[in-house]
């Protein structure tokens, strides 16, 4: 999928950061409603992992994030409708996104956050987005991914074929005045990455808007460095 100023797509991910535990992590665990500090632009950009969180991967689009501009909503914000637009998209604050490549088979995987002022608002966006992002939009034939508990609130898909024509996955989560939104896929192949993968990456990001929210400088990443 495109839109104006950046494109994006839904791609895969890398083999070699595929466990489950996290560097830099202490349980995991980003459940509850403690979370609730409305992030500024460098905190979302912290949020967006870096090449340090994914080793393994080449970056093409280093974690950058930006106010949102009214005449041009954030390129990841997308709904089914005009009401949802102005529910999920309209209040945004600041946005960002981070995109890697995997050189072996041309995967790749890429990061965004969507920074709401309250959870309230946060919580409202997430239900329009995920009318847009869930069920079938990553493939015909999306199956579920289970990827636990990470966040308030999460969705994840995947199927055979995606935009790219091989395998691809969608997973979006909230934490706390956070939506966190991340896809892979690749050209050929087999499953460009395992559930647990999807799982390991769901559970590092929202870890690190979990960081963020709680004052701490982001430190979750995959393991492998």
């Amino acid at each position: 999928m495109s839109r104006p100023d950046k494109r994006w797509y839904v791609r895969g991910m890398a083999g070699g950061a595929a466990a489950l535990l996290l560097a830099g992590c202490g349980s995991g665990d980003s459940g509850g409603d403690s979370a609730v500090k409305a992030l500024g632009k460098a905190e979302v950009a912290s949020v967006l992992p870096d090449a340090k969180a994914v080793p393994g991967w080449r970056t093409q689009l280093k974690p950058e994030a930006r106010a949102r501009n009214p005449e041009l909503p954030p390129p990841p914000c997308v709904t089914t409708s005009k009401k949802e637009h102005g529910t999920a998209c309209d209040p945004v604050t600041f946005w960002g996104a981070s995109a890697y490549v995997r050189e072996s088979d041309a995967a790749s995987l890429n990061f965004w956050t969507l920074a709401y002022k309250d959870e309230k608002t946060a919580g409202a966006a997430y239900d329009a987005l995920a009318d847009y992002y869930g069920g079938d939009r990553v493939g015909v034939g999306a199956k579920p991914v289970p990827i636990g508990e990470p966040g308030q609130e999460r969705v994840s898909n995947r199927a055979d074929t995606g935009t790219m024509g091989g395998p691809a996955s969608i997973t979006q989560i909230r934490v706390g005045t956070t939506v966190l939104g991340v896809s892979t896929g690749t050209t050929q192949g087999t499953a460009a990455l395992s559930d647990d993968q999807v799982k390991a990456l769901a559970a590092m990001f929202a870890e690190r808007a979990r960081q963020a929210q709680d004052g701490d400088r982001p430190s979750a990443a995959l393991p492998g460095r």
